[in-house]
């Protein structure tokens, strides 16, 4: 018997006028979908345990993201940021900021990257830069405020450490979109009418890397960078797949060119029937979600209803 364990992330929302008071789940037609939940047992999980958050190094996440002044334009770059693009812009941040610390920058998918801050005695109880996500314990959780602009990072407890953080964190956020906002990628940008990736928005700031329970057996078709981390930490096997590069073609055929390839791989793989349990996450629904577009959201459920819980429901049934 293979075992599935699949993460639509994001698939959850609320209703709204586009979608007649509906959310874009209950408006999509998933008969597969509905044929699994029948047959099931549905419920709550809490995922994660608050004492799980690198010993000695302070590591956060970024976004490239578009500002004027400190004003956030778009905390995606709208979404058109290319590979090429990004790590040329990490090369640049990695040769100019200069820290009191060793770091490293790293540009990965899109407009998503990661910072580590390394060889200090550092704290990760510091306040987020990005406004849209509030720091409530460990962890960053999405808000709805009106905050539109970059905020300085704070530190939240009155230990030397915690404010050292804080202001490792400042410096690099401050020097960065003074080395981006006339970077040659970006003048290049503006002559095509693309936003500036003029600025680097970080978050959700931890110390300890992680003791995940080891899972044996498994493999993990997962394309962002989180995801990829997570299967690594647990003991799964990474099934990599060439996950298309962003280009500045558009939002919309970036993500179903992504969303397509992994319902494809994810098909391949578990038709091979190399392993027995299978861990697969579709991020496209997400990133709808958070450009606010039920339309297109709804349409990617219907898409990963017909053209994967269809192929597991058909196996099922012979």
């Amino acid at each position: 018997m293979v075992k599935i364990f699949i993460i639509l992330d994001g698939v959850g929302d609320r209703a709204c006028k586009l979608l007649d008071g509906l959310t874009p789940l209950e408006a999509a037609k998933t008969p597969n979908l509905d044929y699994f939940a029948s047959r099931g047992n549905g419920g709550y999980v809490y995922t994660v345990n608050e004492q799980l958050a690198k010993n000695g190094n302070l590591a956060l996440r970024t976004n490239f993201a578009t500002v004027d002044n400190r004003l956030i334009l778009d905390r995606r770059v709208g979404r058109t940021l290319t590979t090429k693009e990004a790590k040329e812009l990490e090369k640049t941040i990695n040769e100019k900021v200069k820290l009191d610390y060793d770091f490293e920058f790293r540009a990965t998918v899109g407009h998503r990257g990661v910072l580590v801050i390394k060889g200090g005695d550092f704290s990760d109880n510091i306040s987020n830069v990005d406004p849209a996500y509030k720091r409530v314990g460990r962890f960053g959780v999405a808000v709805n405020n009106n905050i539109n602009n970059i905020e300085e990072c704070r530190a939240l407890d009155p230990e030397r450490k915690t404010k050292v953080s804080a202001n490792v964190v400042n410096s690099f956020v401050k020097q960065c979109h003074e080395i981006l906002k006339n970077h040659p990628v970006n003048n290049q940008r503006n002559k095509k009418y693309l936003l500036k990736a003029n600025a680097i928005l970080v978050r959700d700031a931890g110390i300890i890397l992680p003791e995940l329970p080891k899972k044996t057996g498994w493999g993990a078709v997962v394309s962002m960078p989180l995801e990829v981390g997570i299967a690594k930490l647990s003991g799964m096997k990474v099934l990599k797949f060439d996950y298309p590069e962003t280009t500045n073609k558009g939002l919309l055929d970036n993500l179903y060119k992504g969303l397509n390839e992994t319902l494809a791989y994810s098909k391949i793989m578990i038709k091979k029937g190399n392993l027995s349990k299978y861990f697969i996450h579709f991020k496209e629904l997400d990133v709808m979600g958070h450009d606010n577009n039920p339309i297109e959201k709804k349409k990617m459920i219907e898409l990963i209803d017909k053209e994967f819980f269809g192929y597991l429901r058909k196996r099922e049934i012979q």
